[in-house]
């Protein structure tokens, strides 16, 4: 399983990890607020199609390491708030947020006693500067995640971010 987000369609990105399971851990961490707030962002959850998600991010508590923002985050600086949509609420395998225009999917599949999660965002913004953001947000989320389920304190987040930024910026158009 490749490590590195990939583009499977012109605006569409895709990650695959294998996590440890059962799956229904692993669907806590995508859904219950307090878990979800330990890798990307915390916030209440309605668990139906038609219901909100809020997203409550603040990148600086997802690791113990102190480390200073980048300038060109500094508007993120003490956290921020998105609000998306529940799409799809298929427990425990199938997640869908419509989020800033566009579509993210979280797909959850028993194999043996881990759980491959595919992650596919889709209709990315088109400016190159927002899809290698993108690329290296998920990526350094999904890092922290896996560090979450396996019982590790991950890096912080901002100093790796930096470092997939990187290597998405040799690799998206």
């Amino acid at each position: 399983m490749d490590k590195y987000g990939k583009l499977i369609e012109d605006h569409t990105l895709q990650f695959e990890r294998m996590l440890p399971g059962p799956i229904e851990r692993v669907w806590e961490y995508l859904t219950d607020g307090e878990k979800r707030a330990l890798w990307f962002a915390g916030g209440p959850m309605d668990t139906h199609p038609g219901g909100k998600v809020e997203y409550q991010f603040n990148h600086d508590r997802l690791s113990p390491e102190e480390e200073v923002i980048p300038d060109k985050y500094k508007d993120l600086e003490g956290g921020m708030t998105s609000v998306a949509d529940v799409l799809t609420y298929n427990e425990p395998t199938l997640l869908v947020i419509g989020w800033e225009g566009g579509e993210v999917t979280f797909k959850l599949e028993e194999q043996g006693d881990n759980v491959k999660l595919t992650l596919t965002h889709s209709n990315l913004n088109r400016d190159r500067d927002a899809r290698i953001g993108t690329f290296a947000g998920w990526h350094t989320h999904l890092d922290i995640l896996m560090d979450r389920m396996n019982d590790k304190d991950p890096k912080a987040f901002w100093s790796v971010h930096q470092e997939w930024e990187g290597h998405y910026a040799k690799v998206v158009d």
